[in-house]
């Protein structure tokens, strides 16, 4: 197995710098980067821009404005002096936040952390019992009216799951039970150990919610129809035969090899924690990884942009080696090697 992680390892390297030759070229090339709003800023309110410099500005301004944001160099050339930065973890200085790139991502860091790994836990914790009492009672009035709701909250888009919850328990037309944005109180500080925990979680319930509904119906019924799978196959049959007691057969024969498919999803924990979710952290008023992907795109910040999809494919990547490794551990039949 660590021969096989190895090699996974060492092809992460020209996967990861393909993935980043592409994204840096498309990036520098687009238009209305960081010189263009600059040039936009400084004729504001003197006439129409143009952007080539040649009207409004002179061209040693321009030159300057060039050689301020590095692009007075040939691409291939930047893109260079931008990986040899990134191997030690420099990642530039943001044109929206100025502060450097790797700052303003860790400042962003434990939203997404803590809500992508709570939703992860909450939901195996979840669809992994439900979708085994699903398999056993398969076409039965609790399968039935437990595949409706989690359908149902499968069709319901995470952002308005949470405008619905903020009307009816966040103060809305109804009940005022749960906090509505951010992740702690104002008198946070001033709070007990137990009360900053229950402050937290109390902030964190209606967006763990949303964060988990998307993915409850998919691993529920992953977990069912796998079991329901596992329960055909002839050497349950032959545990039947010999009288082996149904629980018996469930938890001790069919489940672990059921959980096979389940373990592959396991590194769907690395895109969680750093992703995030732009609608939610909107709605709830979030200030996370999302949100600062999506500001940075639409501002043209193209520091935290290939900061945020380096960081985001790395993850990916590593995610993917961690299912292989959750696979072997439910099934230590399985040999990369």
């Amino acid at each position: 197995m660590f021969k096989y992680i190895l090699r996974r390892l060492l092809l992460m390297l020209p996967t990861l710098f393909g993935i980043t030759i592409v994204v840096f070229f498309i990036i520098q090339s687009a238009p209305g980067g960081p010189i263009e709003q600059a040039i936009q800023e400084m004729t504001e309110g003197v006439g129409e821009a143009n952007f080539s410099g040649d009207l409004v500005i002179s061209a040693e301004v321009l030159a300057d404005l060039k050689k301020q944001f590095g692009f007075d160099k040939p691409i291939h050339v930047r893109y260079g002096l931008w990986l040899k930065d990134i191997l030690t973890f420099n990642f530039g200085h943001s044109l929206i936040y100025d502060e450097p790139v790797f700052a303003v991502i860790r400042s962003k860091f434990p939203v997404s952390l803590q809500f992508g790994l709570t939703s992860l836990f909450f939901t195996y914790v979840i669809c992994i019992p439900l979708g085994v009492a699903k398999a056993v009672k398969d076409k039965k009035v609790f399968d039935y009216v437990t595949s409706v709701l989690i359908f149902l909250g499968h069709s319901t888009p995470g952002f308005v799951l949470g405008i619905l919850l903020i009307v009816f328990f966040g103060g809305g037309s109804f009940f005022n039970i749960f906090p509505i944005g951010g992740l702690t109180s104002e008198h946070y500080a001033t709070l007990t150990t137990m009360g900053k925990v229950w402050d937290r979680l109390h902030h964190a319930i209606l967006p763990l919610i949303c964060y988990m509904v998307s993915h409850i119906a998919v691993i529920t019924m992953l977990m069912k129809n796998s079991l329901i799978g596992e329960l055909s196959k002839d050497y349950i049959k032959t545990a039947k035969a010999k009288g082996v007691s149904k629980f018996w057969i469930i938890y001790k024969h069919a489940f672990r090899n059921a959980l096979i498919p389940i373990a592959t999803g396991i590194g769907s924990i690395f895109k969680l924690v750093f992703a995030g979710s732009l609608l939610i952290e909107t709605v709830f008023n979030l200030d996370g990884i999302g949100l600062l992907t999506y500001t940075s795109v639409l501002k043209r910040d193209y520091t935290v942009i290939m900061a945020s999809v380096t960081l985001h494919s790395l993850l990916i990547m590593l995610g993917n080696i961690a299912s292989d490794v959750a696979v072997v551990a439910v099934d230590p039949r399985i040999d990369y090697d």
